[in-house]
């Protein structure tokens, strides 16, 4: 044994050692099993893509859930805060309430009657539209705009309501600074009593807060209280209808911009 430790033979035997329990070492490395390992990381790549589904999921109800929460009403409309606003069709000879709470306005069950139209918060000014004019007061519409589009702040939706049998349209106008009139051409609302079933509530936005006109294929729109045009108005055309409601909700409606084509 003596022998593999002489000095002239050690210099050659202790590296060929060093180098066999190295390869024997590395080889017992390599045989050891590494599952548990690659099972590790499997599994914490999987967590991190289960917590990402779960909160695209719960992103995806939540969505789902706004948009519900805003149309789930039995009669058409959204749910959430609003501003009535009843109109009432007053036969020849009636007369208007003088206990009107600022929610409702009074028009001739047959004819036309402006309603006469200015900034500030939501209240009915004038409730008589029978002795030739009725006025509200409602805040400016627009939140934002851009080439394409305008979205609002509120939105406005309507429906009629009393027996069967009548019908009424609603035209926004203004007048220019010449004072010449202009009216909506190529939007406005009209609206029938049901033949039977559940009257519904329709958005009508983009008819009763815009001057809107259709000119050689451009559209024109010109938002309520704007300083293009002055003196708002919506012309109220009623052909037996005894119950128009509006509500006005906290809401925003995006409607074409002028320049697009119509």
């Amino acid at each position: 044994m003596s022998t593999w430790f002489d000095r002239p033979t050690r210099p050659r035997i202790v590296p060929t050692v060093v180098i066999i329990l190295g390869v024997a070492l590395f080889g017992l490395i390599a045989l050891t099993p590494a599952p548990a390992i690659l099972t590790m990381g499997f599994q914490a790549h999987k967590t991190t893509t289960t917590l990402q589904s779960s909160a695209t999921a719960t992103s995806t109800q939540t969505t789902a859930q706004t948009i519900t929460g805003q149309t789930t009403t039995g009669n058409g409309g959204p749910s959430g805060p609003h501003y009535d606003l009843n109109i009432h069709g007053i036969v020849q000879g009636g007369s208007a309430s003088t206990s009107s709470n600022g929610h409702d306005i009074f028009v001739p069950l047959q004819g036309k009657c402006p309603i006469i139209l200015s900034p500030g918060s939501f209240q009915v000014l004038d409730a008589n539209c029978l002795d030739g004019s009725a006025a509200l007061q409602l805040p400016n519409p627009v939140a934002s705009t851009t080439t394409t589009t305008i979205t609002t702040t509120y939105s406005v939706w309507v429906r009629a309501l009393a027996k069967p049998g009548g019908s009424s349209s609603t035209t926004t106008c203004a007048t220019d600074l010449t004072g010449a009139l202009v009216c909506s051409t190529a939007q406005f609302v009209t609206v029938e009593t049901r033949s039977n079933g559940k009257s519904v509530f329709s958005n009508v936005s983009s008819n009763l807060l815009f001057v809107s006109q259709c000119i050689n294929g451009q559209l024109t729109r010109t938002s309520l209280f704007s300083s293009t045009l002055q003196n708002y108005f919506w012309s109220y055309d009623n052909n037996g209808l005894k119950l128009l409601q509006l509500r006005f909700y906290q809401l925003p409606t995006t409607v074409a911009a002028s320049g697009t084509a119509c």
